[in-house]
C-alpha cells in the first residue's frame, strides 16, 4: 500500500516501472530548486532515489559537485524512511550523516542513492547506503534520522 506523504508528491509515475515521484508540494524549496526532479522506488529491502544531473550540479572540473552528492544523500535518508520504514511519515530531521567519497560522479549519467534501514526505533532510524552510477560506486554513507511528531516535538 502506498502511504501519502504530507510534504511530498509521492505518486506512481505511469509506465515508470515502479518509480514514484519524490518532489515537494512546494516547488520553491531546496529539493526542487537545487536538485531537480527526483524519483524513488523500492527494490527489495532497499530504496533507490534517482536524480538526473544537469550542468548546474557540476564543479569546475566538470564532475558532479560534492554538495550535489551530499544533497542527494540527505534526501535519500528521508525517502528510505518513508518507503521502507515502519513509522508514520512526518516531519523529521537528520541527526548525523557520514559520507565517504570513493569516486567521481559523471554528470552524463543518472545518480542513484540506494539506501537500506539498519534499525528503526520509536524515534530513530539508522540508514546506510551507496551512491552509484550504473556499476560504479561514487560514495558510501550512513545516517541517523530522528522522527518528529507533526507538532514539531520529538516523537514519543
Amino acid at each position: 500500500m502506498v502511504r501519502p506523504h504530507p510534504f511530498f508528491d509521492y505518486r506512481e509515475i505511469p509506465g515508470g516501472d515502479g518509480w514514484y515521484s519524490w518532489n515537494p508540494h512546494d516547488q520553491t524549496r531546496f529539493n526542487a530548486v537545487v536538485m531537480g526532479d527526483l524519483v524513488t522506488r523500492r527494490e527489495g529491502d532497499a530504496c533507490r532515489l534517482r536524480m538526473v544531473p544537469e550542468h548546474k550540479h557540476t564543479n569546475l572540473q566538470g564532475m558532479l559537485h560534492g554538495a550535489t552528492i551530499l544533497g542527494l544523500i540527505d534526501i535519500a535518508l528521508f525517502a528510505a524512511v518513508h518507503v521502507l520504514g515502519e513509522g508514520e511519515p512526518g516531519p523529521s530531521l537528520t541527526l548525523e550523516l557520514s559520507t565517504q567519497f570513493v569516486g567521481a560522479g559523471d554528470p552524463e549519467k543518472p545518480l542513484d542513492a540506494v539506501s537500506e534501514i539498519v534499525r528503526e526505533t520509536g524515534r530513530m532510524v539508522f540508514v546506510r547506503g551507496q551512491v552509484v552510477q550504473e556499476d560504479e560506486v561514487v560514495a558510501s554513507y550512513s545516517g541517523i534520522v530522528r522522527k518528529r511528531s507533526s507538532s514539531g516535538k520529538a516523537a514519543g
